[in-house]
């Protein structure tokens, strides 16, 4: 296994993907001289501009163009540089690449990863800090992958651009730099979450950035006699809620924790899956319906602490 930052991990997931594939392509703003955060860094000199594609400051160009090139049997990656962008494209991810499928009985399919990163990023402000994750899996048509680590960067990158379906896939803004082990051999399945830590007291369920505070509110927790497993979804669409239900069944109780606003945020669905199936005490921790401001002291308003969820945890006892 070799060690490698998130991005890293996915622009090696893309370029294999490219490799074996002459179909996948990758269009949006920026590509040629890396992207954003680095995660298209070398493609463009590899695969050159007829794979790797520069487009216009146009979201609703670059993602309708997208979805035309699926249903003509290409496999299209496109960027959306960060979620808060991808508002312009809405038209056409939900209307368009969710509904063909069904809409004309599976004669087409749009094969797309669409890149939408999501969550809070340093100093950004509103219109560059949300996590709108639950909107997507609320959409009929869509899969949704939040990956934490560099190894799920890259092999849920693999997996997403193995499905046959869109593919929201939310990278977090903050988890660029971060570094990891990657098992390029490791297949790991949409839908599949895994235990990031085992515990015998509490189910925590997260995903995305959360899952490092989550793991460190479980280490403070564990200084005072409460045993919390820790379980990243990684997928929100589908969700493993196998897993979650054996270990919340396990331990007789539940939180959620995520960046996103807590309001209609997708940790209701969780809390009221396990709530119908079992009856147990159940609780969420998530940002206050506020936009996220850009001074640090606001900004850390909306941000998740180990404080914040070790009070959430204790609350259950």
């Amino acid at each position: 296994m070799a060690v490698m930052t998130y991005a890293q991990a996915a622009a090696l997931a893309l370029a294999e993907a490219m490799r074996a594939d002459p179909n996948v392509v990758a269009l949006g703003e920026d590509l040629g001289r890396g992207g954003v955060f680095g995660q298209y860094r070398g493609l463009q000199q590899e695969f050159g501009g007829g794979r790797v594609i520069d487009t216009p400051i146009s979201e609703a160009n670059i993602m309708g163009a997208a979805v035309g090139m699926a249903l003509a049997g290409l496999r299209p990656v496109v960027e959306m540089r960060v979620i808060d962008f991808a508002l312009c494209a809405i038209d056409e991810i939900i209307n368009q690449a969710a509904k063909n499928r069904f809409m004309f009985g599976g004669q087409g399919r749009v094969p797309l990863v669409a890149r939408l990163p999501i969550g809070i990023w340093s100093a950004s402000a509103a219109q560059h800090s949300q996590s709108l994750e639950a909107w997507f899996a609320h959409i009929p048509g869509l899969v949704v992958v939040t990956p934490a680590t560099p190894q799920d960067n890259y092999s849920l990158l693999k997996a997403a651009l193995r499905s046959g379906d869109p593919v929201v896939y939310m990278e977090h803004k903050e988890l660029w730099g971060s570094e990891g082990e990657v098992d390029r051999d490791a297949r790991i399945e949409l839908g599949s979450a895994r235990t990031a830590r085992a515990g015998k007291d509490l189910t925590v369920v997260t995903w995305s950035r959360a899952v490092q505070p989550c793991l460190d509110a479980a280490e403070a927790l564990a200084g005072q006699g409460v045993s919390a497993e820790v379980i990243d979804l990684r997928s929100l669409w589908p969700w493993d809620r196998e897993a979650v239900l054996a270990s919340a069944r396990r331990t007789g109780r539940l939180l959620v924790v995520h960046e996103a606003v807590q309001a209609a945020g997708f940790g209701a669905e969780v809390v009221a899956t396990v709530a119908e199936a079992l009856a147990i005490p159940v609780r969420r921790v998530g940002a206050p319906r506020i936009p996220v401001g850009y001074s640090r002291p606001l900004e850390d308003v909306s941000r998740l602490s180990v404080e914040k969820i070790v009070h959430a945890a204790k609350s259950l006892f």
